[in-house]
């Protein structure tokens, strides 16, 4: 397994290179940026980093800005733009924030130094010239990442993305447990933990801390038995950081979970999209290509029935199919004697489900242990094998473990 972790920023090759740089930082971590020039502008950037999550987050976001601007104002572009645009680094991180801008720099000095030998010396023409007509910009050329993106999703047969229109409702929980089960039924399978902002899979699962590596250019998921997993919380330096990006920005990182991750053949793929009908759920929907469905997650009480009526109505706009409802939370299971009672208002999930003409897939009890599974990183389903909550969620995914095979992939 290669040490280092490289995650191209931008998709699809240059079409040709014509600046690039290379610098090391004082933390030994190595960037280097390619870029292309059209009519004075930066066409597109590509970078590389041999270093950390915060290296690689810098990277990207500079070569993101540097996209479409002339010349002169991509190579302004410093440390403080890079840390702005990430949303802030720890103390300890922002050198990487420097570094980035001032490789990028560093690439934009050499293309004009290029440009200007048969200049003045001291002059560097490196704004357009002023024209009649606007100049034919043309834009990033990103078919070969959409063909790697298609190329990737069609080695996996089945992508099931875990929805729910309010937090709080144990939605990765559900997705996590679906994971595990699917992957103990001796499945392949893959689980994509989509919320940036708020990314809990790896704590679930017991891999916080663990790094990412990355060969040729392509992230290699963190595996655990034999289920891969990816997450943004493997690219912070510490769970404590926050991620404060803007809609573009996620939708980039989005896709190169999907096109940049190494997933290989997968019989599932599980994607655990945050709460709501906002960004991040969106651009999984419109990238993932024919997914299966989607798993709807809620709790009986009307105030999360109420959101969750708009997933499903958003999952009727995009044309994707909804599997089921799951009612989560629906009593409690009493961890002497296993009598479940009703602490709110049972079978909201069950009706809201009927009249929105879709399947319940089943009620699954809150259970003490459940929330120790999570905070130890064991999946209850396997760690609790024989409960009843554990014989519901069985009961829940079973569904799902019987969706026939596409015809295409059979």
């Amino acid at each position: 397994m290669p040490d280092s972790r490289v995650l191209p920023a931008n998709f699809g090759p240059l079409r040709e290179a014509n600046a690039n740089a290379r610098l090391t930082g004082p933390c030994g971590d190595t960037v280097e940026f390619w870029l292309r020039i059209e009519n004075e502008r930066v066409a597109q950037a590509k970078f590389t980093t041999d270093g950390c999550g915060h290296s690689i987050i810098s990277g990207s976001f500079a070569a993101r800005l540097a996209e479409g601007k002339i010349v002169s104002e991509a190579a302004a572009i410093s440390q403080d733009d890079v840390l702005e645009a990430v949303g802030g680094l720890p103390e300890e991180s922002r050198h990487c924030a420097l570094l980035a801008a001032n490789t990028l720099k560093a690439a934009l000095s050499s293309y004009c130094t290029t440009r200007c030998t048969s200049a003045k010396a001291g002059e560097c023409h490196s704004r357009p010239k002023e024209a009649k007509h606007k100049p034919n910009i043309q834009e990033p050329d990103h078919d070969e990442e959409q063909r790697e993106l298609n190329s990737r999703m069609g080695l996996i047969k089945h992508k099931i993305v875990v929805l729910s229109g309010k937090g709080g409702v144990g939605k990765s929980t559900v997705a996590v447990n679906l994971a595990v089960s699917l992957m103990l039924a001796g499945k392949r399978v893959g689980l994509l933990d989509v919320d940036i902002h708020g990314p809990s899979v790896p704590k679930m699962l017991g891999l916080e801390g663990m790094p990412m590596h990355a060969e040729a250019g392509k992230m290699i998921p963190v595996e655990l038995g034999g289920l891969r997993v990816m997450s943004i919380g493997f690219l912070l330096r510490s769970q404590d950081d926050a991620v404060i990006w803007r809609g573009p920005m996620k939708m980039g990182v989005i896709k190169q979970f999907l096109s940049n991750v190494l997933w290989g053949e997968l019989d599932y793929l599980v994607v655990d999209a945050p709460p709501g009908t906002g960004d991040e759920p969106l651009s999984v929907c419109q990238l993932i290509g024919n997914a299966d469905g989607a798993v709807v997650v809620t709790t009986p009480q009307e105030v999360a029935l109420a959101a969750v009526r708009k997933s499903i109505t958003f999952c009727r706009q995009l044309k994707m199919p909804v599997l089921g409802v799951v009612e989560n939370m629906s009593g409690f299971a009493c961890p002497h004697c296993g009598t479940v009672t009703n602490l709110f208002a049972s079978g909201g999930g069950e009706r809201m489900a009927n009249e929105m003409g879709v399947r319940f897939l089943g009620r699954l009890p809150l259970d003490p242990a459940i929330g120790e599974a999570c905070d130890a990183g064991k999946p209850y389903i396997s760690a609790c094998s024989g409960s009843e909550l554990a014989k519901a969620l069985e009961a829940v995914f079973r569904p799902i473990l019987e969706l026939p095979t596409p015809q295409a992939m059979s």
